[in-house]
């Protein structure tokens, strides 16, 4: 049996040298087949070096320099797939690493801030390698002004008033009262205690400008309220249309004695109001012409009066001429009485 086996295998082994020239193995009929070569179609694709990843890094700050932790932000491929998020940390800084290169979309959803607003999306450029440095600050945010425009004598709001606001030499505002005599709006401000100045440059009708600049302060997104007075613009009179001046009363020339004279250029006294008594003889005294001379003027060869000063006068006179009448009436008759005497006298002689 042994010697059996022992002459197969030299008779394989004779067979193997006579072939090739060489002794080599010659697997059974009874081993296990080898698994087959893989395809290059299915094979997996090989992973990115991480020499190729880069990264983004932020620094957030607010206007002063600070830090600001807390800031959110969301990192967005170019198809708006999200591929990261979080938080700035107590120096304010936040990274996104292991990005593969291309451009990304960076979003700030919350300042942490209550005194800070978030900034514009902005896209970033991630280059094999590679760290994208970003400072990024957060504005202050606005603080809400509130402008009246009010009378400096009643307090009413008064509408049409327009005002600049600015700080140092910039104005960064012009607002104007509506019908109300209020207006509002948003004033930028760069730190937490701003200093603003505010000037009128258009009055309200009826009013004059209000020439000084007024200052105040405002905080971030802190109300404020400010107040511009104006005072009404004086009246001027209007000029007489028939060129006469109106300011100064025509001065009213006075009658003989110094006493003004109540009447009119005519000589005529109006009829007296109410329950005053005109002088006893004011009715019977002319006014006296402007032009002429204060002391009435008695034409030649007839009274110098001819009110109640004149009467003992006229009395006298009157007396006189009857007096002569009665002589005259007296002497006619005496003298018709004597003529027939004397007549026949004549005849008889």
């Amino acid at each position: 049996m042994h010697a059996r086996i022992v002459r197969g295998a030299v008779r394989s082994a004779a067979l193997a040298t006579s072939v090739t020239g060489t002794l080599t193995w010659a697997p059974t009929a009874t081993a296990q087949p080898t698994e087959p070569t893989p395809s290059a179609s299915t094979a997996p694709p090989p992973e990115t070096p991480a020499s190729d990843a880069g990264s983004v890094a932020i620094t957030k700050t607010d206007p002063a320099g600070d830090p600001l932790a807390g800031a959110s932000f969301l990192l967005l491929d170019t198809a708006g797939q999200e591929v990261g998020r979080g938080k700035t940390d107590a120096r304010g800084k936040l990274t996104f690493p292991d990005l593969a290169p291309g451009v990304y979309r960076l979003k700030e959803t919350s300042s942490g801030s209550p005194l800070h607003d978030v900034v514009a999306d902005q896209d970033v450029i991630v280059t094999p390698g590679a760290t994208a440095h970003l400072t990024i600050t957060d504005p202050f945010k606005a603080a809400q002004v509130v402008l009246k425009a009010k009378d400096d004598k009643t307090g009413k709001l008064l509408p049409g008033s327009t005002v600049n606001i600015g700080s140092g030499d910039k104005a960064l505002l012009t607002l104007t009262t509506g019908p109300k005599g209020t207006v509002s709006g948003e004033l930028p401000v760069s730190s937490r205690k701003t200093e603003f100045w505010v000037k009128q440059i258009k009055a309200p009708e009826g009013y004059d400008l209000y020439k000084p600049s007024k200052t105040f302060t405002a905080g971030p997104g802190a109300p404020v309220t400010v107040t511009v007075t104006n005072s009404k613009t004086a009246t001027t009179p209007k000029p007489d249309p028939s060129g006469t001046s109106t300011d100064n009363p025509t001065a009213t020339p006075s009658a003989p004695g110094g006493k003004p004279s109540e009447g009119g250029s005519g000589g005529s006294k109006p009829a007296p109001t109410g329950t005053s008594t005109p002088d006893a003889d004011s009715s019977s005294v002319p006014a006296a012409d402007p032009g002429d001379d204060m002391t009435p003027k008695v034409p030649a060869g007839s009274l110098a009066h001819t009110g109640a000063g004149a009467t003992p006068w006229i009395v006298g006179s009157a007396g006189f001429l009857v007096a002569v009448g009665i002589g005259t009436v007296v002497a006619t008759r005496r003298r018709t009485a004597a003529e027939p005497e004397h007549d026949d006298n004549s005849k008889t002689s």
